[in-house]
């Protein structure tokens, strides 16, 4: 009898750990013809205005196209954004070299220009149609302190260590790379360089933006820091928006 029992229980055993290497081959199997690597997840997009890639836990929102130029550049936009405060706290030197990464038509592009006078904006977009409308308005705006720069899915192609300022204005949560980009754009920035997000907040929900392009402060902060960037503030004065600065760490 206890030798029938002892089998018996290798047997009940036996069966259980079959049974759970089992699920865990199908759910393999089941997935296996997905991608995916240790820093992105695929999958069928939770929100129709997604990509259907995630990082750290949040799906990558679709990029906003040149043919969208007229509402960046629409003229209420000041008033409902605050540009004017979000300018007075970059506190620029007019020496600084700004990275306007995502820059798009050059909306943020032309007002900082005038700031950093004996300084540069270099303007980002991976879209050569917002190049092509940042060149003409960097002439009729006589700011030949702007240099457009084309940019790939994973690098901005800067300089290493040439930016003081690198701004982001509601363009990262589009970015389909957005790890590579950080750390990019870390070894861009200078010394004691500041990254500026900003981004619509995710927090508020009376925020009139489609989910998947907010993002809250904490989302923002782990993937920041995930890149060795340390965290500086939040400066919370946008009616829409959040101000998050990261400072590169020299030798980090």
């Amino acid at each position: 009898m206890p030798i029938f029992l002892k089998f018996s229980g290798f047997i009940l055993v036996f069966a259980i750990i079959s049974r759970l290497i089992g699920c865990n081959y199908d759910s393999q199997a089941t997935t296996s013809s997905i991608p995916s690597d240790s820093l992105y997840v695929y999958k069928s997009p939770i929100d129709p205005n997604g990509i259907g890639k995630y990082y750290r836990g949040r799906q990558i929102a679709y990029t906003m196209g040149h043919s969208e130029a007229s509402w960046l550049e629409r003229s209420e936009r000041e008033k409902e954004e605050r540009t004017d405060l979000l300018l007075q706290a970059l506190k620029l030197r007019p020496t600084d070299v700004v990275a306007d990464i995502g820059a798009g038509s050059g909306y943020m592009t032309f007002r900082i220009s005038p700031l950093v006078p004996q300084g540069k904006v270099l303007a980002v977009d991976v879209q050569q149609e917002f190049l092509n409308m940042l060149l003409d308005n960097r002439i009729l705006k006589n700011a030949f302190n702007v240099e457009p720069i084309l940019g790939s899915l994973q690098n901005p192609n800067l300089p290493n260590q040439s930016v003081d300022v690198a701004l982001l204005v509601d363009s990262y949560h589009e970015f389909s790379y957005p790890h590579e980009m950080l750390l990019a754009i870390k070894k861009a920035l200078k010394p004691n360089g500041r990254l500026v997000l900003v981004e619509y907040k995710a927090e508020d929900p009376y925020v009139p933006i489609k989910a998947l392009h907010r993002m809250s402060e904490k989302q923002a902060r782990k993937e920041a820091t995930g890149v060795g960037l340390n965290f500086v503030e939040n400066q919370d004065i946008l009616p829409l928006q959040h101000i998050l600065v990261f400072r590169k760490v020299p030798n980090k």
